[in-house]
C-alpha cells in the first residue's frame, strides 16, 4: 500500500514537471529607469530585441521613470523571482542612489538584486568650451590648481556625470564648481555656448560637436581608446594615472531568482551580445559589448557599491 502511494506521488510530481513550461512561457518585462532615448533605455532595446529573437518571446522594455531611477528599481526588486520581470542595472541605480537618497531608498542595489550578466560598458568623452586654454588633461589639471572653484560642469545631481567628475576630482586633487541640471543635454548645450567650462558627456552625443568645433575633445574616460575617435586617449594616458571610469550596463532580476533561468539567460545574453551585427551596432554608439558570468557581476557589484559610496560623501552631494 505505501509502495503504491509512493510510486503515484513520484508519477502526479514527474506529469507536474512535465507539464511545466520552459521558461519563458509568456512576455518578458525588461524595466529601465528612465525616458525613452537615453543610453541605458537604447542597450535595453538592444538587448530586448535579441533576447526576442532567440528566445521566442517577447522581452519588452518598459520605462518606468521617476524620483532618480528609485522607482523603477524598487518595483523590480518587490517583484516575483520568476524571471518575467528584469531590470537594465546601472551605477547609478545599485551604487549611487542608495547612498545619495537613503532616507529614501527602500531596496539594497545589492542584496536585493539577482545578477545576470555584465552587458556593456562605455566610456565618457572629457570635451571643454572652445575657449577654455587646454588641450590635453594635464594643461586642464594645471588650470584648475590656478583658478581653484571657478572652472564649471553641469550633471544631476548623483548621477553618471556628476560621480564621474567628482571621481576625476578626487584623482587629481583639484576643485571644480559643479552646477546641478536636470541632465546631460541641457548641461552640455551650455557647455557649448560658454555657461560651463567642460563637461564629461555621452561620446555619441558630443562627438559631433567636437568635430564641428562647437567643442575640443580632451580625453576618453574608459580604459582604452574608442573605434569611432582614436585620436583621443584616455585620461590615464594623458597623465592621471589611476582614473578610470565607465558608465556600465547589468542584466538583473529580483533577489530569489532560480538557478536554472538565471543560467538560461546568462546564456541567451552572451550569445546575444557575441553576435557580430549586435557589437557593432553599439560600438557605432561608443559603447562596448560585455558579459560575464552571474557570479563575475554579482563580485562587480559587490565592488561598485562601496567605491561609489566614497566617492558620493567626499563629493557633499545631496539629493534634488
Amino acid at each position: 500500500m505505501a509502495a503504491t502511494a509512493a510510486w503515484s506521488l513520484s508519477l502526479f510530481m514527474a506529469q507536474a514537471h512535465a507539464q511545466t513550461p520552459p521558461y519563458p512561457a509568456k512576455p518578458v518585462r525588461i524595466v529601465v529607469t528612465v525616458a525613452p532615448g537615453g543610453g541605458v533605455d537604447l542597450v535595453g532595446r538592444i538587448v530586448a530585441q535579441k533576447l526576442t529573437e532567440m528566445m521566442r518571446q517577447p522581452f519588452v522594455v518598459e520605462n518606468r521613470v521617476g524620483a532618480s531611477g528609485i522607482i523603477g528599481t524598487a518595483y523590480v526588486a518587490k517583484s516575483a523571482p520568476d524571471g518575467y520581470t528584469l531590470m537594465i542595472g546601472t551605477q547609478t541605480n545599485h551604487a549611487v542612489i542608495p547612498v545619495l537618497y537613503a532616507k529614501q531608498v527602500t531596496y539594497d542595489g545589492v542584496r536585493d538584486f539577482t545578477p545576470i550578466s555584465m552587458i556593456a560598458s562605455s566610456p565618457m568623452f572629457f570635451v571643454v568650451n572652445p575657449t577654455v586654454p587646454v588641450r590635453t588633461v594635464k594643461d586642464f589639471i594645471a588650470l584648475a590648481k590656478q583658478r581653484p572653484g571657478e572652472l564649471a560642469f553641469g550633471a544631476a545631481s548623483g548621477g553618471t556625470t556628476h560621480m564621474a567628475v567628482e571621481l576625476f576630482k578626487l584623482t587629481a586633487g583639484v576643485s571644480m564648481l559643479f552646477v546641478p541640471y536636470k541632465g546631460e543635454a541641457p548641461a552640455l548645450t551650455d557647455t557649448i555656448g560658454g555657461q560651463l567650462s567642460f563637461q564629461f558627456a555621452n561620446l555619441p552625443t558630443a562627438l559631433p560637436q567636437v568635430r564641428t568645433g562647437k567643442l575640443r575633445g580632451i580625453a576618453v574616460t574608459g580604459a582604452q581608446r574608442v573605434s569611432s575617435a582614436p585620436e583621443y586617449p584616455t585620461v590615464a594616458e594623458s597623465g592621471l594615472l589611476g582614473y578610470q571610469n565607465a558608465t556600465w550596463w547589468g542584466l538583473v532580476g529580483p533577489a530569489g531568482l532560480p538557478r536554472d533561468i538565471v543560467v538560461r539567460l546568462n546564456s541567451e545574453t552572451v550569445r546575444g551580445l557575441g553576435d557580430a551585427g549586435v557589437k557593432e551596432k553599439l560600438e557605432g554608439m561608443g559603447i562596448f559589448a560585455g558579459t560575464s558570468t552571474p557570479e563575475q557581476f554579482a563580485a562587480w557589484l559587490a565592488s561598485e557599491a562601496p567605491r561609489w559610496a566614497k566617492v558620493v560623501q567626499a563629493s557633499g552631494a545631496k539629493p534634488e
